[in-house]
């Protein structure tokens, strides 16, 4: 295994970790420069573990022990470039610092996603929704807002797309659900009782599934045909970034391509259509 992909590894392996291994890997996300010069009772104390814990915890990440371990965070961190944050939360000097930052995370999350992305499964996604009668658009919260930000896109080419954004309508939805139909699910942990409720009850009406997560081993991604992982590393305190949506609309934008691809000569008819629609609206 490649040391310089051991976050890529934690995004995978996560929801495969204990209780106490997914203490040190959300402390390792949140803190991955200064875990690279921490020793394993250092580590240990600050995740609030055991030491045999962290030495498991390395094995099961492919591993020989916490050295290894910490020279593929220190190779990942190093190898990450300009555009990587820093996960202290430490500005650069200068009246753009702040800005700086952020703009570096943003862009960092953009990275993470494209190098994440499998141009066969979009291509795949996209073809499923393509061939689906009606596709829901779903999430929670800020990944309801993503989910809303999809179905508007899509529509422009797309007539089948639709935003279904209370819980209780999403489940009145689901039930009704048939093997034509799809759902295009928005949740960045893909851990929530919402998502896996919702999604098992689609596989159960015999509807396709696509999942937009950033853990592809999420408890949801066990019902869904097909997941499309997003970038951006969160750590347990930061909720809803705005990295975390920068990511996800780029994810948006490759899949609105593929199905802009499955449309052809359509895709200009309908656009013409419906700028002459909205044109109409306008005094």
């Amino acid at each position: 295994m490649s040391q310089g992909n051991v976050f890529a590894r934690l995004d995978n392996e996560y929801y495969q970790l204990t209780g106490a291994e997914k203490k040190v890997a959300d402390y390792v996300v949140g803190h991955e420069k200064q875990t690279q010069f921490m020793s394993i009772s250092e580590l240990a104390e600050e995740c609030g573990v055991a030491e045999a814990t962290i030495s498991r915890f390395c094995r099961r990440m492919g591993y020989k022990g916490y050295s290894a371990f910490k020279l593929a965070v220190a190779n990942s961190t190093a190898g990450s470039g300009p555009g990587e944050p820093d996960r202290e939360g430490e500005a650069p000097h200068g009246e753009d610092g702040p800005y700086q930052t952020l703009y570096d995370a943003d862009i960092a999350a953009i990275a993470q996603t494209r190098k994440l992305i499998r141009p066969k499964t979009m291509a795949r996604a996209a073809k499923l929704l393509h061939g689906s009668g009606k596709v829901l658009c779903m999430g929670q919260g800020g990944s309801m807002i993503m989910a809303q930000e999809a179905a508007h896109l899509f529509s422009n080419t797309c007539p089948n797309f639709f935003p279904v954004s209370d819980a209780h309508m999403q489940a009145i939805a689901t039930a009704q659900l048939t093997e034509r139909d799809a759902i295009l699910y928005f949740s960045y942990s893909g851990a929530t009782r919402d998502v896996v409720e919702t999604l098992k009850r689609a596989k159960e009406r015999g509807a396709g599934v696509v999942l937009v997560t950033r853990f592809p081993k999420s408890p949801a991604a066990v019902y869904a045909d097909i997941v499309l992982q997003c970038g951006s590393k969160e750590g347990p305190l930061q909720l809803g970034t705005v990295a975390a949506r920068m990511a996800q609309l780029f994810l948006l934008d490759a899949l609105n391509q593929e199905l802009c691809l499955l449309q052809g000569d359509k895709v200009q008819k309908i656009q013409e259509r419906i700028a002459l629609a909205l044109s109409d609206k306008h005094l």
